[in-house]
């Protein structure tokens, strides 16, 4: 009934560990749900697609920082290869719509690692059961809820041996989506654009433990884990691409990103949730 002129397409299940145990989980969800979006524009006479993708697709890149034109490399996770399929078809579909009337353009955006809540600690992000992700389990642990938590390995080749990573704050993140989409819905952008939307620095877990006992004051009670299945060793983004077509950029430093996620499960004690 109502002329849809874009869709920002965010649901997928998401957690590495968990979708190399349940990969048909994994690819049922992720993939079907995407064809649906996809089908249903074409339907209706096209839209401009907005996918969240993820820094998944590089997989263990050879050269660091990743470009958006740095080769995709097989993906370390059923998660991971969703996502590189995902662009796969989206690319398939926009380049055949093209030429029809029911023209569907689209932008990938590569996320790296979105962690923190809004400043106001009114929006956050409340795992079911046990996080998957690392800031949460973060804080449940800094607050009591987790006795204790485990990082993954430390026998990487990172300055600590931990895992490094590209950690974006999720408000950040939120004005990506904002600026993508005023790119999309302009008439002269390409078909299919793809960005990296990360801040351009590489943090390993073990610093982010340190960022977070340091903005926050809390001590945190931690320790090493075996390395997990489906991580990555080190990844970070070039944003340059980003930076000047989008006219975004990274602003909430790694320190603010974390004491907003603090605040937030600081809010849900007091509310009671958690």
């Amino acid at each position: 009934e109502h002329k849809i002129d874009a869709v920002i397409h965010f649901a997928a299940f998401k957690a590495v560990g968990e979708s190399v145990s349940e990969p048909i989980k994994y690819y049922s969800n992720n993939l079907v749900s995407f064809l649906n979006i996809l089908e249903v524009a074409k339907k209706h006479g096209g839209c401009n697609v907005l996918f969240s993708s993820s820094a998944t697709v590089y997989g263990e890149a050879k050269d660091l920082p990743v470009t958006e034109q740095t080769p995709r490399m097989p993906a370390m996770s059923p998660y991971g290869n969703t996502k590189t399929m995902c662009e796969d078809i989206l690319r398939d579909v926009v380049y055949a719509t093209s030429t029809q009337d029911a023209v569907i353009k689209g932008i990938a955006l590569r996320y790296f690692n979105p962690i923190g809540a809004h400043p106001s600690a009114l929006i956050g992000e409340l795992p079911r059961g046990v996080p998957n992700n690392l800031v949460p389990y973060i804080t449940q642990t800094a607050i009591g809820k987790r006795e204790c938590l485990s990082i993954f390995g430390n026998d990487y080749p990172t300055e600590d041996g931990t895992c490094l990573r590209d950690f974006i704050d999720v408000t950040d993140l939120a004005k990506a989506h904002v600026k993508a989409m005023t790119r999309v819905l302009d008439t002269d952008s390409d078909k299919l654009e793809v960005f990296n939307v990360g801040t351009g620095t590489g943090v390993t877990t073990k610093q982010i433990v340190d960022a977070f006992e340091k903005s926050t004051g809390v001590k945190l009670n931690w320790t090493f884990a075996p390395r997990r299945s489906g991580d990555i060793e080190k990844v970070w983004a070039d944003p340059k691409k980003a930076n000047e077509v989008l006219g975004w950029k990274a602003e909430a430093t790694l320190e603010e990103a974390l004491k907003s996620a603090w605040n937030w499960q600081v809010k849900l004690r007091e509310e009671g949730i958690q």
